[in-house]
């Protein structure tokens, strides 16, 4: 007896599942431990060895100024590679960013300084930057795509949470490994212990590459290919069939693209800086709070599997937006262990249930034909709007006379946007993911005679 063909979600065997969750885990951690270096770096280094022609103040904005560069050509990235993931694979495309990304960290570290020759090397650094943005743009959406993809229907949430906990994980290993270094000494710290974090890119690329090319191609892309309803034209297709889904899209990511690099890489200067605790107390802060956020992925994402998307996104942003004012009033204090206790709080109830919810919430939103480039591409437009937070956020410390209230009220404005896209969302836990959205003919790539793709009502969020 043949099998029906029509099989919506094929579900993987547990050990290839295993091997996929794995693989996200591990090569997304290394992947954004590139991308959250260079924000430490920028807050502690950077304005120092780069811009030192500069006072104080303006050569941390100048160095913020260049880590949200990056943030203006991940829509590009988004677009570029989600175009070659929908139409050749989410795991080959992955293998693209992982060699973009790993290579563009490592040669960082082999900058000269300006000591060396002078303003050329902040232009390399902001063009070793401009890679890291291109390829930044596409990893997560492809990493959380691929994971979508093979996960079970009712437990898709929890297991793509998995891919989020990869990027905090990278957001603790790079604050780690600054802290690190900074037992070198101030001195040693600034001659060449800050090239240490970036050369070791070299090696993590390799072990990136290693998991990843382990995994098997996404079953729902499988299928595409095998029912010759690749789609050709990818970002045409999503702009002219999602517009709304983008247009969410692009709001949904304002909120924790602004706080979460606020919360790690301004908080460190303004720590330092405005309040006079150690950058250990500051650096501790960062990783007691990463860890927390860790542990909380598969928590809340299990979460979304049994109550939704929508509460968990719309609680996350309401909570972030309220707790604003408190986490300054509470780390204004200076005492380390309420300093760690603000920066927790803030993280464990605004911050992690709104990333964990993140892949699955962005797969989601875009039929299987366009889903990497919806996902990528809307995601890191709104990264783009948001990206360069810390340097917002030092500009407005800097209008304010040291006052943290101005900082506070961008954290609430870019929350009450996301909090707008979350309530025009609507809930899509129980969507077909494996469906496609309804094309012209003449748009699928291939296109079989006589075959239409899937049109299924309860197909995705437009």
């Amino acid at each position: 007896m043949t099998a029906p063909t029509a099989t919506v979600e094929p579900v993987p065997a547990s050990v290839e599942l295993r091997r996929v969750v794995t693989a996200s885990l591990v090569g997304t951690a290394l992947e954004w431990y590139d991308f959250f270096i260079y924000g430490t770096a920028a807050a502690l280094v950077f304005g120092k060895i780069f811009f030192p022609s500069y006072d104080d103040s303006v050569a941390v904005l100048a160095s913020f100024a260049t880590f949200g560069v990056a943030f203006l050509f991940r829509p590009l990235g988004g677009f570029f590679f989600g175009r070659l993931g929908d139409r050749l694979g989410r795991r080959s495309t992955l293998v693209m960013t992982t060699l973009l990304m790993g290579f563009a960290t490592g040669l960082i570290g082999l900058l000269p300084t300006y000591e060396d020759i002078g303003v050329w090397a902040a232009v390399l650094l902001v063009l070793a930057r401009i890679c890291q943005g291109l390829g930044a743009g596409a990893e997560f959406g492809g990493a959380s795509t691929l994971l979508a993809e093979h996960a079970p229907r009712r437990r898709r949430a929890y297991y793509a949470s998995f891919v989020q906990t990869g990027v905090q994980v990278g957001l603790l290993t790079g604050t780690v490994a600054f802290l690190l270094v900074g037992l070198l000494g101030e001195e040693a710290m600034l001659a060449w212990g800050w090239r240490i974090p970036f050369l070791a890119s070299f090696l993590m690329v390799f072990v990136s590459l290693y998991v990843r090319l382990r995994v098997a191609e996404s079953p729902v892309f499988l299928r595409m290919e095998r029912d010759r309803t690749v789609v050709e034209t990818p970002v045409l297709d999503t702009l002219r069939h999602y517009p709304r889904s983008f247009l969410i899209g692009v709001g949904a990511h304002i909120c924790d693209t602004a706080v979460v690099y606020i919360y790690s890489a301004f908080m460190i200067t303004y720590l330092t800086k405005e309040i006079g605790v150690s950058r250990t107390v500051a650096l501790t802060g960062v990783i007691l709070f990463s860890v927390v956020v860790i542990a909380l992925q598969p928590v809340y994402g299990a979460l979304a599997d049994r109550i939704g998307r929508r509460p968990l996104n719309i609680f996350s942003v309401l909570f972030t937006a309220a707790f604003a004012f408190p986490l300054f009033l509470l780390v204004d204090t200076g005492q380390p262990v309420v300093i760690w206790l603000a920066l927790i709080v803030a993280t464990a109830l605004g911050f992690a249930p709104m990333i964990a919810v993140q892949p699955i919430f962005y797969a989601e939103l875009f039929g299987a034909g366009v889903r990497y480039t919806g996902f990528a591409a809307s995601r890191e437009v709104g990264a783009a709007v948001s990206g360069f937070s810390p340097l917002v956020a030092a500009a407005l410390l800097a209008a304010g006379g040291g006052s943290p209230w101005l900082v506070a009220g961008w954290i609430v404005l870019t929350a009450l946007v996301s909090l707008v896209a979350f309530v025009l969302s609507r809930e899509t836990r129980d969507v077909d993911i494996a469906a496609s959205h309804r094309l012209r003919p003449a748009t699928l790539v291939l296109q079989a005679p006589l075959m239409e793709p899937e049109r299924s009502r309860r197909g995705v969020a437009r």
